[in-house]
């Protein structure tokens, strides 16, 4: 017998092993799907029921790459999540051929000026220069990898003039002086792994000026490491200023505000789309992460919806004079808004006792969270472009707006969204999941099981192993540049030397039926119920 012939029977052999091996598998399968009790489908149709199963199960990820379209899919389109990637990456955001925009359906402009102003005649940091890495695509084969250079780059830091700087608690020993609009959501650690926390810090380090929120799981070693501006977030569970009983310690605070990083502390009161407590499963919660809390370790954390120590406006602004007496740094807080009266009644407040916040955090609906509840996230608390002018609207209204610095946050991940916000009244914009995007974030939406596949959201070791930080920082520099680069170009084209500039007149709205109305005109319909549509 020869070796083909010897061949040849090994491969029958093993052919016939398989399909033995397929039968007592399928037969087994089919014992256990025809006894279960659980899924009727399974009971009925066991092989097709499987079938089903596994279609569902990977439903997701076959509607994010091939049956959605560039302009569906949500929290973010495949367009949104491209560009944010491409400004990351290349450290440029131009398209081709024409925007794929639905200019048939309604929404805001930015007001074109006839004499934009020149690249020299803008208002900014000529000064301050960055270098950061970003790669070149040579080549985009079919089959095969991109071809791309990792080369190193110098430009503007894109920073706001001197003169122009926001300075947030002026009058305080420590005020808050900040040269860029654009900063980093709260996002806790423990929420966000150590690999996504010190990329995130390297990188906003790197592109100068702007800062990063704790979030309520408290101060890190890994968001110091890049040295970056802090504003330290404290939440209704207190991590990182409470006791072995969970109550507030004052000394852990002054600890903490002796850290030169921290700029100002933020009382978060809800977040778009969590007007509740936080919540992080036990898996999460290492024995370091239960070590900065003050917790016991790998057991499910649920922060009180409110604080204790307070429970009306002047209650929350004596805790908030006390922070700012102890620490002599801003204090603020974040807030959802959910009608024009709270809005009034907090203006009002700070109005008649002279005291309240030196910031407020607008946080809109639409933001993400790492673990919420869909009831929550759906329908509790406006979106930002209904929340921002009725806070700003009311702040004017009884002649506090310059006492109190906004800043706004919900999917403001591009240019033009910032554009439109700071025009509606902020000062100052949050990015949260655009910045988790950078470092490598793929829509997974399983922020809440400790299971990232791309070790963003997950304190997994082995997953976190996925996120190379020296090179996940140099995409949060570009990112944040390019933003920087972008609101600067869109106040040259509305006739600005500075994005600080924009101003409601700056903004206007297109309805369905191509009626244009000015930002004005928007503002008094939601701070007053006035209706345009016969106007």
């Amino acid at each position: 017998m020869n070796i083909a012939d010897v061949m040849i029977i090994i491969v029958f052999v093993l052919l016939v092993l398989f399909v033995l091996v397929f039968l007592v598998v399928g037969l087994y399968l089919l014992f256990i799907d025809r006894t279960q009790k659980q899924h009727p489908i399974l009971r009925n149709y066991p092989l097709l029921g499987r079938v089903r199963y596994f279609l569902e199960t990977i439903g997701p990820e076959l509607r994010q790459y091939l049956f959605d379209s560039n302009k569906d899919g949500k929290p973010f389109s495949r367009n949104d999540f491209q560009h944010i990637v491409k400004q990351a990456k290349y450290k440029r955001n131009v398209i081709g051929y024409g925007s794929q925009r639905d200019f048939e359906e309604a929404g805001f402009y930015i007001r074109n000026s006839m004499f934009p102003k020149l690249t020299e005649e803008l208002k900014m940091d000529q000064e301050t220069k960055v270098t950061t890495n970003r790669y070149l695509l040579l080549k985009e084969p079919l089959f095969t990898q991109k071809k791309e250079l990792l080369e190193e780059n110098e430009s503007s830091a894109y920073l706001l003039d001197d003169k122009d700087a926001i300075v947030i608690g002026k009058n305080l020993k420590h005020p808050f002086i900040v040269k860029g609009q654009i900063g980093m959501s709260a996002m806790s650690y423990g929420s966000l792994g150590d690999h996504a926390i010190t990329a995130l810090s390297k990188g906003l380090a790197i592109a100068k000026g702007a800062w990063m929120n704790t979030g309520e799981g408290g101060l890190s070693e890994y968001h110091l490491r890049g040295g970056v501006d802090i504003i330290m977030q404290i939440g209704p569970g207190l991590f990182g200023v409470r006791d072995r009983e969970g109550n507030f310690s004052w000394e852990a605070l002054k600890e903490k505000s002796q850290i030169p990083e921290i700029k100002a502390f933020e009382i978060k009161l809800a977040q778009g789309a969590k007007t509740r407590g936080g919540h992080i499963d036990g898996e999460k919660v290492t024995e370091e992460i239960a070590r900065i809390r003050m917790v016991e370790p790998f057991k499910s954390i649920d922060s009180p919806n409110r604080f204790k120590e307070f429970s009306d406006f002047p209650s929350l602004f004596h805790f908030m004079e006390r922070i700012r007496e102890e620490t002599g740094k801003p204090v603020g807080m974040k807030c959802v808004i959910g009608s024009m009266h709270e809005a009034d009644e907090l203006a009002k407040a700070i109005k008649d006792t002279g005291k309240g916040p030196d910031f407020i955090t607008v946080d809109g609906g639409e933001g993400g969270t790492g673990a919420s509840y869909q009831e929550l996230a759906d329908s509790v608390g406006l979106p930002i472009k209904a929340a921002l002018p009725l806070v700003n609207n009311a702040l004017i209204k009884y002649g506090v707006r310059d006492q109190v610095k906004i800043i706004a946050s919900g999917k403001l991940f591009s240019p033009d969204r910032i554009a439109i916000a700071l025009a509606m009244g902020a000062d100052l914009v949050n990015i949260a999941r655009g910045f988790m995007i950078t470092v490598g974030c793929i829509q997974a939406l399983k922020c809440q099981s400790n299971a990232c596949p791309v070790g963003v959201a997950t304190t997994d070791p082995h997953l976190q192993k996925a996120l190379v930080i020296d090179e996940k920082k140099h995409r949060t520099a570009n990112y944040l540049i390019s933003m920087r680069k972008g609101l600067f170009r869109l106040a040259a084209a509305a006739g600005l030397d500075s994005p600080v500039h924009f101003k409601p007149e700056h903004i206007v709205y297109k309805d369905e039926r191509d009626h244009v109305y000015s930002l004005e005109e928007v503002y008094q319909s939601i701070v007053k119920g006035v209706n345009n549509e016969g106007s």
